[in-house]
């Protein structure tokens, strides 16, 4: 059979944002590990620079890039410079995202939801079309959204603006996937379970865990690896889909 060349990014060039620390470094690393020049996108520039200066280490080319990704324009602005660091942009890691604090809805305020939406979804949103319109001319990209389980379940600890915001990234993933296939450029998206990080809450593993069928949470190279997988030429067929990493969770 003939494969396209596995998982090899030699030469390509990818943005990840909110890749300062957690999944959003990991991911980072990992496309740097297979061959990209990576430019890191942060809020914290502290942060960005440290995962930066980690990739240079390896032998590939990163910038440290800050940028609040809630601003349409710092958005647009992170893919300019990305492409006069780096050349242009072939790989795109939607990541950053806000996790309110567990609460009910009828304590949830305008600010909480402003907020979580203004980073989640629309902020999402204008960085993909950021991204995009720097990808159409090449007629080559990869977009890859960061969702969550919490998607696709009502979590058993109540978080509803953190959930609807993750589920808005699914479908929107499904609707910028048909509209800019043509133009060659895929957009999936990443549904995490669990995954252990820095910034978890530390009252959420234990419910994940009483029913995972795994009966483990997730470390960090266990999603990085799709990433690399939805950046290569492996998946070239795959349009529009959500890729559910979870252990099982959501099968109960």
């Amino acid at each position: 059979m003939d494969i396209k060349g596995g998982f090899c990014l030699k030469g390509r060039k990818a943005m990840v944002t909110g890749s300062g620390q957690g999944l959003g470094k990991a991911f980072a690393l990992a496309l740097a590990g297979a061959g990209a020049d990576v430019s890191i996108v942060d809020i914290n520039m502290d942060k960005a620079q440290l995962t930066a200066s980690e990739i240079v280490l390896t032998g590939a080319k990163a910038v440290a890039i800050k940028a609040d990704i809630s601003d349409p324009g710092e958005s647009r602005k992170a893919v300019e410079e990305t492409i006069r660091s780096l050349g242009r942009l072939d790989i795109a890691v939607n990541n950053a995202g806000v996790s309110p604090p567990i609460s009910d809805s009828v304590d949830i305020t305008a600010e909480t939801w402003d907020k979580t939406m203004g980073v989640n979804l629309r902020g999402l949103f204008f960085c993909a079309q950021a991204e995009a319109k720097a990808m159409m001319p090449n007629k080559y990209g990869k977009i890859i959204n960061i969702a969550s389980i919490c998607g696709h379940i009502v979590w058993p600890k109540f978080q509803a603006v953190y959930s609807i915001s993750k589920a808005g990234v699914i479908h929107l993933t499904r609707c910028l996937a048909v509209e800019w296939a043509p133009h060659g450029i895929r957009v999936n998206s990443i549904s995490p379970g669990v995954t252990m990080t820095p910034d978890l809450f530390p009252d959420v593993p234990p419910v994940f865990l009483r029913k995972a069928p795994l009966g483990k949470t997730a470390n960090v190279r266990d999603i990085a690896g799709a990433v690399l997988y939805l950046s290569s030429p492996e998946s070239d067929f795959m349009v529009g889909q959500d890729m559910v990493l979870d252990g099982g969770y959501t099968l109960l």
